[in-house]
């Protein structure tokens, strides 16, 4: 088989692939990615040095060349799928991906894809293309799609034991996919075509996104009317039924939540009308960095400072605890509107060893003691298990908690 696209989508899967006895080759666009899997050096935060190193010794292999393509019973398609800068999907390299496979497309191969998308796409876009290979679907070739499901850093849910939804452009073509994916997939779930696939996709997502937005407008008026939303979150979700917990924080990062709802709503627009619970989500969820940043200049008012000159310790810039990605974070928004303020900004993060804002470098805190007890304020943006949180609680002069894991008191705030 051969997986196109070697990220956090593309790796794990051919991880479990080649775990499962199967031969497996990896193809991507950028050599300096192909290069590293060749010298063992894992990108990736959920797959380790050594098991590269088992999968190399396995078999797996990594090419910039798409004539390995013509040589794949199965070739699965994990490229990325961002928002360009009007907010509307690029798919330009699900379809740089689609061609390269119709170049070398035999007849009898599956080809699955993997890439979060708007529903439609695997039929009025990909299929066409791949049948520029004089080859059709369904009849010479099958074509399925089945979303990714990737949460890095989870220590429960791998690809292995998350449910794999699976739709085909026919029943046949489903069925080719399912048998694929259940050679090293403990539950798959088929359904009835490639649409509702990649709406379930959409429909997780967009989900999450619409709950977060609820409790991050929540916090902000809580916050006005003097109720400790934390506690009361807690206390909701001491019901057994007809609630699920959702927390606040600084916005939403990673590829899916940020993304995938605008396909979605994308999706909506070409019908003629908006989907505003969408659009009302997202644009809850982008004003929360300038709100973080509001609680800081209040806070710092409080000690009758100003942000302009003030030393600031953002610590976290990830988008999520305890892995490297940096994707969508909302640290970015963040850091951005704090220097355009004034504020003499750096970073501590044990995931991140340089980062930079708009091409300006921000400076790496290397003792975290140290750095909040010089700070005149610390952002807590991100829990990583690594931080010390007691001790920035005991050693911090002013602390915003965006993440509502430190105990509040009069040098700490939550969000």
């Amino acid at each position: 088989m051969a997986v196109i696209g070697l990220g956090y989508v593309g790796m794990p899967l051919a991880k479990e692939a080649v775990a499962a006895g199967l031969k497996v080759v990896g193809l991507d666009v950028d050599p300096r990615k192909v290069d590293a899997l060749k010298a063992g050096q894992s990108y990736i935060d959920d797959l380790t040095d050594a098991d590269l190193e088992h999968m190399l010794a396995n078999g797996f292999s990594a090419t910039l060349d798409e004539a390995i393509l013509a040589e794949s019973s199965t070739i699965v398609i994990c490229v990325p799928t961002p928002l360009d800068e009007d907010h509307r999907p690029d798919l330009s390299a699900v379809e740089s991906a689609s061609k390269a496979v119709a170049r070398n497309l035999r007849e009898g191969t599956l080809v699955v894809l993997e890439s979060t998308t708007w529903p439609g796409t695997t039929d009025e876009l990909v299929r066409p293309l791949l049948e520029t290979s004089g080859l059709t679907a369904g009849d010479a070739f099958h074509l399925a799609f089945s979303p990714e499901r990737i949460d890095p850093g989870n220590p429960k849910y791998g690809l292995r034991n998350t449910p794999k939804v699976v739709g085909g452009y026919t029943p046949t073509c489903r069925d080719r996919a399912t048998a694929f994916y259940g050679r090293f997939i403990e539950q798959v779930v088929p359904v009835s075509s490639t649409r509702e696939a990649e709406m379930a996709k959409l429909l997780e997502n967009t989900y999450r996104h619409v709950n977060i937005a609820l409790v991050n407008e929540m916090a902000i008026f809580c916050d006005e009317l003097g109720i400790d939303l934390w506690e009361a979150i807690e206390a909701a979700a001491t019901k057994p039924f007809g609630f699920h917990k959702f927390l606040p924080g600084p916005g939403v990062g990673g590829h899916c939540i940020p993304v995938d709802p605008s396909y979605l709503s994308y999706t909506v627009r070409k019908l003629g009308y908006p989907f505003r619970f969408v659009e009302l989500a997202q644009e809850i969820n982008e004003r929360m960095p300038s709100y973080v940043v509001a609680r800081v200049q209040r806070l710092l008012n409080r000690e009758k400072k100003a942000v302009n000159g003030a030393r600031v310790v953002m610590l976290g810039v990830t988008y999520k605890p305890d892995i490297a990605d940096e994707r969508e974070t909302p640290a970015l928004p963040v850091a951005r509107a704090l220097l355009e303020l004034g504020a003499d900004l750096s970073f501590a993060d044990p995931h991140v060893k340089e980062w930079s804002v708009d091409g300006t470098p921000v400076r790496r805190e290397e003792d975290l003691a140290e750095a909040v007890a010089a700070a005149d304020v610390t952002v807590l943006l991100q829990q990583h298990a690594a931080f010390d949180l007691g001790m920035v609680e005991a050693k911090a002069r002013l602390v915003l908690d965006t993440r509502g894991v430190l105990t509040e008191g009069e040098r700490v705030e939550r969000l």
